[in-house]
This record gives structure tokens, C-alpha cells and sequence, in this order.
């Protein structure tokens, strides 16, 4: 047996003492015997035919004063995207009201914020309130959080707080500089102390190696709790960003950060992301294999195109899936 085929074997709990060279190892071994690993640890967490769905809307659209080189609706950048001021919350609540019709379980709400601030962040409460109250489960991505907002929050009905590591510790300077990895480290940690569950992780495209790939989940799954939601977005290269003109990651390496995530966090719901819309349904199939059972539904995330809703349900069907 080859020494990466050891590395996690099934049964020995939930671990946070990952070391680099271990998760490195997942992106040097086998495929296959990757994925048959993979697969091993999902089926002995979830039922693998089973994918939570969830709905995105961005709230309030651009001119947001971060940095991140991939992001459409910062204002450092010119791409051409239309700002738009916070929506009305009788807004929010039909569409979250649409959202669970078409199956979605779960709303998530995001603002082109650094962080909420004054009236706005009260019109948010509010949504929250309102979407809540249709009996989903609530999301929001916000930014930065204070812990009388992550409080307020929790208290409104948010059940979970969406905020990305988006890369390594190391990488982290290369994508963004107005806001430090410490930054993200101590939102998580404010948010989990009053409650709130964690939607937690990466891109994968930013001009990082494996390596950086390895140590972005060896920082999640090392922490005290494992995020509750791991999504892994591939980047959508937009025009008018540093990183338009990003190389895109080889598809097996995708998958591989994938199955490491899975292997690495198996109670956690692994979220095939954002770039969706640009998979192959074989490449996603390979990607639900390797243990990511959460997905966005909808035509749209916050600015960029998502798979459609009828594409989504002609493959569940084809694959033998079902939403939760």
C-alpha cells in the first residue's frame, strides 16, 4: 500500500492536527484511489445521493472598497458592472419565497460591504427576519463583524455566516491587501462564538499552487470546529480585474481540492460553487463523486451566471440525485 493510501484512514473521527505534507500528498496521489478514498468518507457521513441546495442574491451590488483582484464589484476595478443600492426587503422575501419553490432549503444574502454599517445593516435584520419566517434556513455574507452585529444577527434568525479564507495564508497578499487573513480568522471566530454556523473556504484559480490549495484546507480543517459549510469556487475570470487573464486550474486538480475537502471535513457540506456554469456535467458528476453534496441553484451568483435551475434538474435526474 503506498504511503498516501494511509494517510486518513476511515473511522478515527474528525481530526484538526492535519499536517502539510498530508494534504499535499492528495493532490500526488492516485486519482482514483483519491476519489475511492473520498467516496469511502462521504458515504460514511451522508447519504451520497442526496445535495443541498441553496439560492444567492446579492443584496447591494458594487462599489465595495475591497481589493480582492477577482471580485466584479470592487470599485478599484473597471468592469463595466452596474451598482445597485440595497434592495427593498419585501424584494428579498419574494425571492427567497421563489427560491424555496424551486427547491432551494437554504437563502443566502450577500452586500458588496467591508463590513454593515448604520440603517443599512438594520434593513438587512429585517430581511433576515422575513426570509426566516418562510421557514428556510438564512445565509448571509456581509464582510467584517463585530460580535453585537454577529449577535444581532443570530438573534434576527441568521443560521449561517458565509466569510471565505479564499486562499492560503501565504497566497492571501497576492489577491488582496485592504483587509488581512487575520481579518477573515477573527470574523470566523466572532461569529462562531455567539452561535452562528460557519460557511467557510476557497477559489481555486487565483494563481495559486497545489501547495497553497493544501495549506487553504490544512487552515480550515485545522480549526477548532470544522466550517459546517465548506464552498470551493473555481474562479470566474471577469473582465476588468487583475485576474481576467488568469490561467484556468487543470479540472483534476479541481476535483482533487474537492476530495481533500471531503476527506479533511467529513461532516461538513462541500459546496461545488461558483464556475459551475462553465463545468462539463461530467466534470461536475466527478466533482459530486469526490464528496461535494451542496450546490447553488439559480440562474445567477451575486453578479456572475450560475447553472440554470432546468439544467440542474435534468442532470439530478440523469446522476440519481435528489435536493434534501
Amino acid at each position: 500500500m503506498n504511503q498516501a493510501a494511509q494517510i486518513k484512514p476511515l473511522g478515527d473521527g474528525l481530526r484538526h492536527d492535519w499536517q502539510a505534507e498530508e494534504v499535499q500528498a492528495f493532490f500526488s496521489m492516485p486519482f482514483m484511489d483519491l476519489m475511492f478514498q473520498a467516496q469511502q468518507v462521504h458515504r460514511a457521513n451522508f447519504d451520497a445521493n442526496k445535495i443541498q441546495v441553496s439560492r444567492l442574491i446579492s443584496i447591494k451590488t458594487g462599489s465595495c472598497p475591497e481589493d480582492c483582484t477577482y471580485c466584479p464589484q470592487s470599485a478599484h476595478y473597471a468592469t463595466g458592472l452596474e451598482k445597485e443600492k440595497l434592495m427593498a426587503v419585501e424584494e428579498v422575501v419574494a425571492a427567497a419565497r421563489q427560491a424555496k419553490e424551486e427547491g432551494a432549503s437554504r437563502f443566502c444574502m450577500g452586500a458588496a460591504w467591508r463590513g454593515p454599517k448604520g440603517d443599512d445593516f438594520e434593513v438587512a435584520v429585517a430581511m433576515i427576519e422575513g426570509v426566516k419566517a418562510l421557514g428556510m434556513q438564512t445565509c448571509a455574507t456581509f464582510g467584517l463583524l463585530d460580535k453585537w452585529q454577529a449577535q444581532r444577527l443570530k438573534d434576527a434568525g441568521l443560521d449561517y455566516y458565509n466569510h471565505n479564507i479564499d486562499t492560503s495564508p501565504e497566497h492571501y497578499k497576492e489577491v488582496i491587501t485592504t483587509r488581512t487573513f487575520q481579518d477573515r480568522l477573527d470574523t470566523l471566530d466572532t461569529v462562531r462564538e455567539v452561535g452562528l454556523h460557519v460557511c467557510s473556504g476557497g477559489i481555486v484559480g487565483l494563481g495559486e499552487t497545489n501547495n497553497d490549495r493544501a495549506k487553504m484546507l490544512l487552515t480550515l480543517a485545522n480549526m477548532e470546529k470544522h466550517p459546517d459549510s465548506v464552498p470551493i469556487n473555481l474562479l470566474i475570470a471577469i473582465p476588468g480585474t487583475p485576474l481576467e487573464n488568469a490561467e484556468k486550474p487543470d479540472n483534476f486538480d479541481f476535483i482533487r481540492t474537492i476530495a481533500a475537502a471531503r476527506i479533511m471535513m467529513p461532516q461538513s457540506y462541500v459546496r461545488l460553487s461558483a464556475g459551475r456554469e462553465g463545468m462539463s456535467e461530467e466534470m461536475q458528476a466527478l466533482c459530486f463523486m469526490a464528496g461535494a453534496n451542496s450546490i447553488f441553484c439559480g440562474h445567477k451568483l451575486l453578479t456572475a451566471k450560475n447553472a440554470a435551475p432546468g439544467s440542474d434538474k435534468s442532470l439530478f435526474g440523469r446522476l440519481g440525485l435528489s435536493p434534501l
